[in-house]
């Protein structure tokens, strides 16, 4: 796993055989199927521990900001940020590999923004949300902001500053979760 996670996130999941993961994993093609059923379940397995590691840290920013909209806006955007960002691979990953790989993660990405939905859900559950409008669709809505967010520091040739992401996103969210 630990060759899967530096390798599908440069070069990439299509550019990465399991003659290259075994070979960089020193391990033997017969000892990878025996873990494995294909390189397209070890991506899956790689998004699946990203994601999980990730909705614990925000969930636990959340539980311990203070109880506001701002509050718990900031503190879980901040924690997904800088937990996204804290190692490159990650963010890779979770946020273009899990997109160039085609159908391999399409189930695992829809589970995995349908529980960012739900937390977002239910982090501002408790404050009124302008116009009636469906908080699930609110909350897809700013997570696929906060997505492009990440993609645009991966790839950006002049990166943004983290907290300059942390900022825009946190409007985002507020803007989109606050009542208007």
């Amino acid at each position: 796993m630990t060759a899967a996670y530096t390798l599908y996130a440069k070069p990439g999941f299509a550019a990465t055989t399991i003659e290259r993961l075994c070979s960089e994993a020193r391990i033997s093609n017969r000892a990878f199927y025996e873990c494995f059923g294909g390189r397209e379940e070890l991506l899956q397995a790689l998004h699946e521990r990203c994601v999980d590691e990730s909705l614990a840290v925000v969930a636990k920013a959340v539980q311990d900001a203070p109880a506001t909209l701002d509050g718990r806006v900031k503190a879980g955007i901040r924690a997904y940020i800088e937990f996204a960002t804290a190692d490159w691979r990650r963010a890779r990953i979770m946020h273009v590999e899990v997109r160039r790989s085609g159908d391999v993660l399409a189930l695992s990405r829809q589970r995995a923004i349908g529980s960012f939905a739900k937390l977002v859900e239910e982090a501002s559950a408790d404050f009124p949300l302008a116009g009636g409008l469906n908080r699930r669709l609110v909350a897809l809505g700013a997570i696929g902001a906060l997505q492009e967010l990440l993609i645009e520091w991966l790839l950006a040739d002049d990166q943004p500053e983290i907290d300059e992401l942390v900022e825009v996103a946190v409007h985002i969210f507020g803007r989109a979760l606050g009542p208007t």
